[in-house]
């Protein structure tokens, strides 16, 4: 059997328990809610704002997960999944992608729990059918699927805690040209630059462990690393932020603030305090390959170090830099050196962000990118998004003949949405449709590829496990 078969069928195995013990969660709990960690009131010395939508958590019994008993495994719930230790609401971050922090206030992914002996089981995912059409000269339409499986198991071991990580999608299923996103750029199909399309993603997005042991009180060292995962570089992959919780689309501007969020090798250390974290990491700088089925193989020839600061529940921010050794193919005599600052905000059902990158190409010049993206929850099941992405890309002109190749133009993309969601039945699924429309603002020398004023607009609907 193939390692990559083994792997498959390992990860298979380890949800069969969720299925053998779930039962029906809490009944008209809405996930949609961003609130604190673990659906309670804020600690008193860090109190969030009073508004909180229609839903007060304060009033509300939710029982509570004891993990001292650890005997018969118990019902599945909805509970929210926090990857590296179950959600705490003393603290004022929650878990990201990898090992990057979020607000507390934004609330933590949801999904199935069930104890299993010393282990807690976690299920979460979502399967999305869009159809996006792109005006101009360069757009295109498409009706395809998305897809995204989480699987993990931790457990207390006194004093410690590990974390077994596992992330997949179904995507390697669509063409290697991925779905059309006018104005992205990164990686090949066919060995031709991928150019006005979103790349799909691997079957193994992760398949990674964490261990946290204390220290002292409220303080922690943590070691992360499998053969894929994250390294400690830019903010939250994009569709782990509640800011981006509905938007269909993915970031223009994926490659310069979170294209590592798929790394075949990476080793994190770090040290993990309450307000505080520092973490630096080795990991494989080039970017996945065309064969989106397989594992590559890992190595270390490049490193990151990142710094995140959370004062409260409310408020995340994080600065890193990382050197990328041969990120990509298109460029494979070039190295990278990448600068990331971002700020995360949640309150209520505000969750919004904001982010700067720095893209140096060794030898090269020096590309950046900006990024704000906010989701406002009108009601429990009514909600809008928006994104506006500027960046300066040289990819958008493949031909090496063209006197327009490699020049980088600076691109504005607007975007706006809405979405409705409801639960289905009394169970932890839930259905959401909506949809979004984009403008761009684009230097004139592009209007020869892009038309005047090109444009485009996606629809959706996506089943969910948990939020």
């Amino acid at each position: 059997m193939t390692f990559r078969r083994y792997a498959l069928a390992s990860l298979l195995a380890a949800a069969s328990p969720i299925a053998l013990h779930a039962q029906t969660p809490m009944a008209g709990h809405d996930h949609q809610q961003h609130q604190g960690a673990g659906d309670q009131a804020p600690p008193a010395n860090n109190p969030a704002p009073a508004d909180h939508s229609t839903m007060d958590h304060s009033t509300m019994d939710h029982p509570q997960m004891d993990h001292s008993q650890h005997g018969s495994p118990q019902p599945a719930t909805a509970s929210d999944a926090n990857h590296a230790h179950p959600a705490d609401p003393a603290l004022p971050y929650v878990d990201g992608s990898g090992t990057a922090r979020l607000p507390a206030a934004e609330g933590p992914m949801s999904g199935l729990h069930v104890m299993s002996g010393d282990w807690m089981l976690m299920a979460h995912g979502n399967v999305q059918l869009s159809y996006t059409d792109h005006k101009g000269p360069r757009g295109d339409n498409l009706l395809y699927s998305t897809s995204m499986l989480m699987l993990g198991a931790q457990r207390d071991l006194g004093g410690a805690r590990l974390s077994l990580r596992s992330m997949l999608s179904l995507e390697p299923t669509m063409s290697a040209r991925g779905y059309p996103n006018l104005f992205a750029t990164g990686e090949t199909a066919g060995s031709e630059p991928l150019v006005d399309r979103q790349h799909p993603h691997d079957l193994f997005m992760e398949l990674a462990a964490r261990l946290d042991v204390d220290i002292a009180p409220g303080a922690s060292i943590f070691l992360y690393g499998g053969p894929v995962g994250e390294p400690a570089l830019g903010p939250s992959a994009f569709m782990h932020r509640a800011s981006a919780h509905y938007n269909p689309e993915p970031p223009i501007t994926h490659h310069w603030f979170d294209s590592t969020h798929i790394t075949y090798g990476v080793v994190t250390a770090g040290l993990s305090l309450p307000h505080w974290q520092i973490e630096a990491s080795a990991f494989r700088g080039r970017e996945p390959d065309e064969e989106r089925w397989g594992i590559e193989t890992p190595k270390l020839d490049s490193w990151s170090a990142r710094l995140t600061w959370t004062p409260t529940a409310n408020w995340a921010a994080q600065v890193s830099h990382g050197f990328l050794k041969n990120p990509e193919t298109l460029h494979g005599d070039q190295n990278e050196h990448r600068t990331t600052a971002s700020v995360h905000y949640a309150s209520g059902a505000l969750t919004a962000s904001a982010a700067f990158s720095a893209k140096n190409r060794d030898p090269g010049g020096t590309l950046t990118a900006w990024l704000g993206e906010v989701n406002y929850d009108l009601t429990p099941r009514h909600s809008l998004f928006g994104r506006v992405e500027n960046v300066a890309n040289d990819e958008l002109v493949p031909d090496h003949d063209d006197p327009l190749h490699d020049v980088p133009f600076r691109v504005t993309k607007m975007q706006a949405g809405y979405a409705w969601n409801t639960p289905i039945g009394n169970g932890p699924v839930r259905l959401a449709l909506g949809g979004s429309v984009n403008l761009y603002a684009k230097p004139a020398a592009l209007d020869p590829l892009y038309g005047d004023n090109p444009w485009g607009y996606t629809v959706f609907a996506r089943l969910s496990l948990g939020r």
